[in-house]
């Protein structure tokens, strides 16, 4: 039988691993293929994995982890020299500089200028300007914008100012400053460019919200989450996650490779759906279509973000553009689907003798959806619909991201994979966890923190400035568009040691659970 672990599901000794791990394309383009080999899944490309059967783990294909650095030496190489010879760097910055030379194209004298712009000489001895680097839109479409942003915070360090053509955005990697923003002075900066790339999909839904609506919506999903429906919903991901081992045993039995990441996305969306409301995709067995809907309009969120023209605002190009056909398509049954699923609970809800309590939980639909309807949430089916749509998207999405990210890096680390599954074994042996069993699996807790380390979801945390601030030593004014780099302070050489590798020991079994108030992150 298969041993569960919450979301992650570790096959046991009976369980055969040959399969194909495939990669998120929004991280990198590799795929690894898997070759079933006397029991064992072999990742032709990166190492031999094993199971906790006892047997050693296979050693790691030297040669091919040489190649892959060399390789990942030469991008970085030719990058930095990229960046060292100049090509980034902006040589005049801050909008003093910017307006003074338009001005003297429209052929005012420099002696009337410098009159006019002696303040900003002036301000410029009390204040640092911001480093400034800037880019191509080009750059960003060839592969994930965080990682050339990791070259570049090597470079111009924990504040830079990146431009697009017309686009500027400040890039922050310093983990002060990222305090300040988030935590220390949050009212002062909204979600900005998120709030308006995600509005057509999540409306004022909880990612997108800002303000006192965000406090509100939090206020009232937060008491869903007791712990009389956490247990009941770890007993929920046992029963998913079984449903998934039978469908790998099977591929393995068979000797198919499949596309783990897309079997991870499958996974966590039944998930998601019976936790949030109570409705059975059952995508691991049946393809509706409500996966591809969903990636079709995360896809659409993200070339909305580094587009250089909101084309999709033209009202006839709606009508026109097959691809914004498809877009409002997905959109379409989406929304369907949970006015539908909202239309259901209400009646059930009204149906029902009042009981509402702290914990309460429905037992035949303990979902959250149930939850707010049955405590007299006041809010519109509209809202209750951006949150459901919030929770649908971003919570499989990210959820399947940690899992592929997670499996992947298990692979190529034999060693991890095997005290994991020991650890799995010895806790849980054949049978589901409960929640208790969650606090005992404090190697896998480990493992999982480490990969949301190096493979953070999300890498990059959106916010726009609502009035002037002192960000370090360099003030900002209103309206400036912010990356808080995830990806760069997770794998900051300045906080990490090893910072690139893959270390679940690097935390205490023993220790505090590494969050954003006990780490420099």
């Amino acid at each position: 039988m298969a041993a569960n672990i919450s979301l992650l599901n570790v096959p046991s000794s009976s369980s055969v691993c040959a399969h194909k791990l495939q990669i998120p394309p929004f991280i990198t383009s590799s795929s690894f293929s898997a070759i079933q080999n006397g029991g064992k899944c072999k990742f032709s490309s990166v190492l031999a994995c094993a199971s906790s059967n006892g047997r050693k783990p296979e050693s790691v294909d030297t040669g091919v982890k040489k190649a892959e650095k060399i390789l990942e030496q030469k991008r970085r190489a030719e990058l930095s020299a990229r960046i060292a010879s100049g090509e980034f760097t902006v040589q005049q910055s801050g909008f003093p500089s910017v307006l003074r030379n338009g001005l003297s194209k429209l052929g005012i004298s420099n002696d009337i200028l410098d009159i006019l712009f002696k303040w900003a000489v002036d301000f410029d001895k009390d204040y640092p300007k911001i480093p400034e680097a800037k880019g191509k839109i080009s750059a960003i479409r060839s592969e994930p914008f965080f990682i050339p942003l990791y070259e570049l915070y090597l470079t111009y360090g924990g504040i830079f100012r990146l431009t697009f053509g017309p686009k500027s955005f400040l890039i922050v990697s310093d983990p002060s400053i990222a305090k300040h923003i988030l935590r220390d002075n949050p009212k002062a900066y909204s979600k900005g460019i998120l709030a308006e790339i995600l509005e057509f999909v999540m409306g004022k839904g909880l990612i997108p919200a800002d303000g006192e609506l965000w406090r509100v919506r939090r206020r009232a999903i937060v008491p869903s989450l007791h712990q009389k429906y956490v247990s009941a919903m770890i007993s929920l991901f046992g029963e998913a996650t079984n449903r998934l081992c039978k469908k790998l045993d099977a591929a393995s039995f068979d000797g198919e490779d499949v596309e783990m990441e897309s079997l991870f996305s499958r996974l966590t969306l039944d998930i998601i759906g019976k936790a949030v409301f109570n409705y059975d995709f059952d995508s691991l067995t049946n393809d509706t279509g409500i996966v591809e809907a969903v990636y079709t309009v995360l896809r659409e969120a993200e070339d909305r973000s580094v587009a250089p023209f909101p084309i999709w605002e033209i009202p006839i190009w709606k009508d026109i553009s097959p691809h914004q056909k498809k877009v409002a398509a997905a959109l379409k049954l989406i929304n369907d689907t949970l006015d539908g699923l909202i239309a259901v609970c209400k009646r059930m809800v009204d149906e029902e003798v009042p009981q509402f309590h702290v914990e309460y939980m429905n037992e035949q639909d303990p979902s959250i959806l149930h939850f707010l309807l049955a405590s007299g949430d006041d809010v519109s089916s509209k809202q209750l619909r951006d949150d459901l749509m919030t929770m649908l998207i971003a919570g499989h999405e990210t959820s399947a991201a940690v899992l592929t990210w997670t499996f992947y890096l298990l692979s190529k680390e034999p060693i991890v994979m095997s005290k994991l599954q020991n650890e799995v074994d010895c806790v849980l042996g054949d049978r589901f966890p409960t929640i208790e069993d969650m606090k005992k699996l404090k190697y896998t807790t480990r493992v999982i923190n480490e990969s949301l380390r190096l493979y953070p979801q999300p890498p990059v945390l959106i916010r726009r400035s609502l009035e002037g601030d002192m960000l370090g030593n360099y003030p900002i004014e209103r309206g400036e568009d912010i990356f808080i780099s995830i990806w760069n302070l997770h794998r900051s050489p300045n906080l990490w040691e090893d910072a690139d590798k893959f270390i679940p020991d690097r935390w205490p079994l023993d220790g505090l659970n590494p969050n954003e108030t006990n780490q420099n992150f």
